[in-house]
């Protein structure tokens, strides 16, 4: 048997069984892109394998074994088939039961028909062949959402969790970076790996490094991080890790409130390889909906002519593009609708999403969270509100921790890491992605039951005075400020003075009075200090700007919440 096992390429093996499947990663269910249901995959049970060429023998134990189904061997040479046996149950992957009898010996089933694979073949289109089909049955599932059948699996989710993460490991390890990685033989494992830290992961990823690459030929997209802190950094998604974004995606979308027949317009941003409109524009070309791809570029005359000519009911983009526009168009057209707004790159006010559902008649306003790291982290459903989002689990597994690592309790705040649990090019594995929030458990009106994560905005949106933390957030939701903070829409597209948002000014606000409310409302930011008052440690300065004048990145559109300069000896 040694000649015939060269040909098993553990990588050509899991191609196959991915297009087999159509996703390994969603086994036992199959999202379909056609509208928001599942198929459920499951094993035929017992399979037979009557051995007359050794080679399609294991061909055949692989892929049964792989789809869960028991496995028993006819065969004139039993200790050999046992060794194999043996030999595979060492890895420490849990396996089916199997077991090895004479030939001819009695069956339950038929025996399944393994033909041999000519000397040319390829090993992952072998995998798609008839005699595969065998190995598995589908069902149809109408009416339940991939999101809602995961939730009600419960029992089985640490062992498809543990799986998942096994196989991710051994992936992983064929990067440089990631090389003696240890082994994880449960879920409680991950804990235990390294912290993937954002210097650490610029050093080893491109342009810097090739350490987190596989050295597998290339394939599949590269995007640029949007680099609102640092240098940019490219992120490889190999064809297959596409694949999986793309079909996770879908079933999202679907739960964020799209439908067939949906009429998009996609705002998000595009060009220079930043992933907001490219992903996008690849899930929604899977689904039975028309998109118009505007990109960042929209104007109030795009969209009145998208929603008169061609009845567009969506709108998808970030809240500081789509806010502006939407405003204008709608003093330009009193009588626009606009049935669903989806969003993401930053939070949206509740005051904003109130406008959209009085003023515009929106019946659906939801949230995505993504970043170009690792794609989709959360999103919501029509019964979540605020920054609450499902998150799912099987895709990008979020785990919330302290300053050092180490997990927190369920309900308190911390420092989100993501795994990523289909991307094996470019592994993340407990990378702390910047971004601050916490995990709780919910059962949803929408079906789904399980963690959801309130996001609490970016972890560089801490600022540590005088060994107290103020948040931006929290400058943001202070009340008290609202009548005199001038929130940054992109001056050029806002209505300043509108009068159907009080709370924006075409100039901007008295520093003085900010400067009063914001020692009110955060103390600690006055001039009360425990050490020598004689010292010029600290000296709070306003500086307040017009709409629009804050500066965006050019690649993602984004605003930085905090700059922290006192390493360039700028006083602040």
């Amino acid at each position: 048997m040694a000649d015939p096992l060269r040909r098993f390429d553990s990588r050509r093996l899991f191609e196959g069984l991915d297009r087999l499947l159509g996703g390994v990663s969603q086994y036992p269910w199959q999202p379909l892109a056609d509208s928001d249901d599942v198929l459920e995959l499951r094993p035929v049970g017992t399979v037979v394998l009557d051995d007359r060429l050794a080679e399609a023998t294991l061909r055949g134990l692989l892929l049964a074994w792989a789809l869960g189904n028991r496995v028993t061997v006819r065969s004139a040479r039993p200790h050999l088939w046992e060794q194999v046996m043996s030999a595979l149950r060492e890895a420490g992957t849990p396996l089916p039961t199997g077991q090895v009898t004479g030939p001819g010996a009695d069956a339950p089933v038929e025996p399944l028909e393994v033909p041999a694979l000519p000397a040319d073949a390829d090993l992952a289109v072998d995998c798609r062949a008839g005699w595969a089909y065998g190995l598995f049955q589908r069902r149809h599932l109408p009416g339940v959402s991939l999101a809602r059948i995961r939730s009600e699996d419960g029992d089985q989710r640490s062992g498809r969790l543990a799986a998942r993460l096994r196989y991710l490991v051994a992936r992983a390890r064929r990067t440089p970076y990631y090389r003696d990685l240890p082994d994880i033989t449960e879920d409680a494992g991950l804990t235990g790996l390294p912290v993937l830290e954002k210097a650490e992961l610029e050093a080893h990823s491109l342009p810097a490094s090739r350490d987190l690459s596989s050295g597998d030929p290339a394939t599949g997209e590269v995007l640029r991080s949007g680099a609102t802190s640092g240098e940019p950094r490219y992120i490889v998604y190999s064809r297959s890790d596409w694949e999986n974004m793309v079909r996770e995606a879908v079933p999202m979308l679907y739960a964020l409130g799209l439908a067939p027949g949906d009429r998009v317009i996609n705002t998000l941003f595009g060009g220079g390889m930043y992933g907001g409109l490219t992903t996008t524009f690849s899930e929604l070309s899977r689904m039975p909906v028309e998109s118009y791809s505007t990109a960042q570029f929209v104007t109030v005359d795009d969209l009145l002519m998208l929603t008169e000519r061609f009845d567009a009911n969506v709108i998808l983009g970030m809240p500081a593009l789509i806010l502006p526009v939407l405003r204008d168009a709608k003093k330009r057209r009193p009588g626009l609708r606009v049935e669903k707004v989806i969003y993401g790159g930053t939070p949206m006010t509740e005051t904003d999403k109130a406008w959209l559902r009085q003023e515009l008649g929106a019946r659906v306003v939801s949230s995505i969270l993504a970043a170009n790291d690792g794609a989709q982290l959360g999103y919501q459903c029509g019964f979540l509100g605020g920054t609450v989002h499902h998150v799912n689990d099987d895709y990008n597994l979020i785990e919330v921790v302290d300053e050092a690592g180490r997990p927190v309790v369920d309900g308190v705040t911390g420092h989100l890491l993501v795994t990523g649990l289909q991307k094996f090019e470019g592994p993340l594995i407990r990378y702390r992605i910047g971004d601050m929030g916490r995990t709780y458990e919910h059962h949803c009106a929408c079906g789904v039951s399980g963690r959801v994560l309130e996001y609490l905005g970016r972890s560089d949106g801490l600022v540590r005075f005088k060994g107290e933390t103020v948040l931006y957030g929290e400058v943001r939701r202070a009340r008290r400020l609202r009548g005199l903070a001038t929130p940054d829409r992109g001056g050029h597209r806002g209505q300043p003075g509108d009068p159907d948002h009080p709370h924006r000014s075409p100039c901007p606000p008295d520093a003085e009075a900010v400067r009063e409310l914001l020692v009110e409302e955060f103390p600690v930011l006055g001039g009360f200090q425990d050490f020598d008052a004689a010292l010029d440690a600290y000296e709070l300065r306003i500086v307040c700007t017009a709409e629009g004048e804050l500066p965006r990145n050019s690649v993602s559109g984004k605003v930085r919440n905090v700059i922290d300069r006192r390493l360039d000896g700028v006083a602040l």
